[in-house]
């Protein structure tokens, strides 16, 4: 799937980032607790480096409670990470943050020594509504669509905790195809960037293993034990008839079905749902990983082959001279 996702403004955003970490304690990265890891930014791996990180996975009123035990775990697990699960509506997580950095960063903390960080996340993961509950008022704009915030701002938690916040930012270039397609999902894409039908058919692929109880239940199916195996057209076309998505002749509007399997999702009607376990997270990655060095493999041996053809045209004194 081809997604055009890295607009002007996420650049600067980059660069923003890249000035403000060299004076940053911990970075804080929200991730959307459906797609914990299809929402990490793997280009907010780089820029930040060695800076010790708490993964926020927002939005656990949403989520499967049971994958979200397992997704904290999992990034438990990873090299100076912490990781804690909330919703942006909570009165009070203010105190809960502030915690779990100053676990991360023990020697940090009083007027002399702040404790600076930096909070990040994909467009529509929740961030500014968290920041708005955070401070008590409207500090940032909030949005359903991606890139609400365009600009830095600093906030003070407590006299000694400064909050840099930053605008969403995607990475340029998708590896992990199913990442795409629940990103996509999940509204952290622009509308202009996918297909919807496209989209629709992956997330009735995720959706149809773990869930399908909860499938039939929102469109009145009548098999429940055949959801896992129904193919995915066949199950979105389901879905369309039972709500009524038919045009003339009884054929399915597969494009008015997938805007009801999505909006649905989004609006979560259809129940506490995550789209990825870590288990396949790690291994759609693996899969990408092996592709993408297939790839780069046989550039390189194209590049090569080009190199020997423009070789051998050459006259012998040429070559021999280039040697």
């Amino acid at each position: 799937m081809a997604i055009q996702w890295f607009p002007a403004h996420m650049n600067v955003t980059k660069k923003a980032i890249l000035e403000r970490i060299k004076d940053i304690d911990v970075v804080i990265e929200l991730l959307d607790a459906r797609l914990p890891g299809s929402s990490a930014n793997p280009m907010l791996a780089q820029i930040t480096g060695n800076r010790r990180k708490l993964k926020v996975l927002n939005k656990q009123d949403l989520a499967d409670p049971v994958q979200t035990e397992a997704w904290l775990a999992w990034w438990r697990e990873q090299s100076d990470t912490g990781a804690i699960s909330l919703d942006a509506g909570e009165r009070a997580p203010a105190q809960r943050l502030i915690n779990a950095c100053r676990e991360l960063a023990p020697n940090r903390g009083g007027m002399d020594k702040p404790l600076r960080v930096l909070i990040c996340g994909i467009p529509n993961v929740g961030k500014s509504t968290l920041l708005n509950t955070l401070v008590g008022k409207k500090a940032a704009k909030t949005g359903d669509e991606a890139g609400v915030t365009r600009i830095e701002q600093r906030i003070n938690l407590a006299s000694d905790f400064y909050l840099f916040d930053t605008p969403g930012m995607l990475w340029p270039k998708i590896h992990v195809e199913k990442s795409g397609y629940h990103l996509a999902a999940s509204g952290a894409v622009g509308k202009n960037a996918y297909d919807e039908e496209e989209v629709a058919l992956e997330l009735a692929n995720s959706l149809k293993g773990p869930y399908p109880h909860l499938l039939a239940s929102r469109y009145k199916l009548d098999d429940v034990d055949a959801i896992p195996s129904m193919h995915d057209d066949a199950l979105l076309t389901e879905i369309g008839r039972k709500r009524g998505a038919v045009i003339s002749g009884g054929r399915v509007n597969m494009q008015k079905a997938a805007e009801v399997l999505i909006n649905d999702f989004r609006s979560s009607v259809m129940g506490r749902i995550t789209l990825e376990t870590p288990a396949q997270f790690e291994a759609w990655c693996a899969a990408a990983e092996a592709a993408e060095a297939e790839k780069q493999a046989k550039k390189l041996a194209r590049q090569k082959a080009a190199k020997r053809g423009t070789r051998d045209a050459l006259p012998d004194d040429e070559t021999d001279a280039e040697d």
